[in-house]
């Protein structure tokens, strides 16, 4: 990773970069940045992000409901691969010292609430009937259980080597994690205003002034503000197939202007 510096706004939490594999982050003004990847082989994880949590344990992340973001965004491409997007979670796969001077957080069942894009290469769902990638508004709701509870499952992940195996443990996890997503059909490389809305029982996405996605499926606990750009693919389908990996990336970026959050 290259070295962290620290963005700090008027209105906006202090946001720390995390760059790497030919990632950048450039700020534009206050409010205004653009994460910067060059072209990238799949052999490389490349990454521009900006966040404000990386020095935090999950007990301190800044946001729960209620809360609101707003801010302008757009991209470089419409079908760029790997992943980006802006919003909260709680940085459920993090693992001890990836990063030096990180907080030390285990996997955790993952809590979200987001703009999303994933490329075709990833399949982000444990539901059939939800779209698995695309430019996505989304929420993860999972129980906030201490990470070292989770650690007597671990050695049932080794099942997600045979797919029938892995098909019973999708449809296991389901009773654990829930998700509501809607796939968003429009130009995100011009520039659009998004917001989120959420509430103790509700969330709101909105683009350009018009609602565009409502759930009362609601992440819990405490979440951090991400905005990302890699070139990550994950993947879990209903066939039981279970894959992850990098995808060769062009020059792309994300651009992000008038930043601004209310909350707790």
């Amino acid at each position: 990773m290259n070295p962290i510096r620290t963005f700090s706004t008027d209105g906006v939490p202090a946001l720390i970069t995390r760059q790497g594999g030919g990632g950048w982050v450039t700020s534009l003004g206050p409010g205004a940045w653009r994460l910067s990847l060059t072209a990238t082989s799949s052999s490389t994880y490349a990454l521009a992000q900006l966040d404000d949590y990386l020095h935090l344990p999950r007990s301190r992340f800044r946001w729960q409901a209620p809360f609101q973001l707003n801010l302008e965004a757009r991209a470089s491409a419409s079908d760029l691969p790997g992943t980006w997007g802006f919003g909260l979670w709680n940085d459920p796969f993090a693992m001890p010292l990836v990063v030096r001077g990180s907080a030390r957080r285990w996997p955790a069942l993952p809590n979200a609430v987001w703009f999303f894009y994933a490329s075709p290469q990833n399949a982000l769902t444990l539901y059939d009937g939800l779209p698995p990638n695309g430019f996505l508004a989304a929420t993860f709701s999972s129980p906030t259980w201490p990470s070292l509870t989770l650690l007597p499952a671990m050695p049932i992940l080794a099942g997600l080597l045979w797919p029938p195996t892995a098909r019973w443990l999708r449809r296991l996890l389901r009773h654990f994690i829930r998700q509501d997503t809607r796939r968003l059909d429009h130009d995100v490389t011009t520039w659009h205003h998004y917001s989120i809305h959420w509430q103790p029982n509700h969330v709101r996405f909105s683009a350009d002034g018009n609602i565009v996605f409502e759930t009362t499926i609601v992440p819990q606990g405490r979440l951090g503000l991400v905005i990302w750009i890699d070139n990550q693919y994950a993947a879990y389908t209903p066939q039981g197939q279970v894959r992850f990996g990098l995808e060769a990336m062009p020059p792309a970026w994300l651009e992000i202007r008038g930043l601004r959050i209310a909350g707790e």
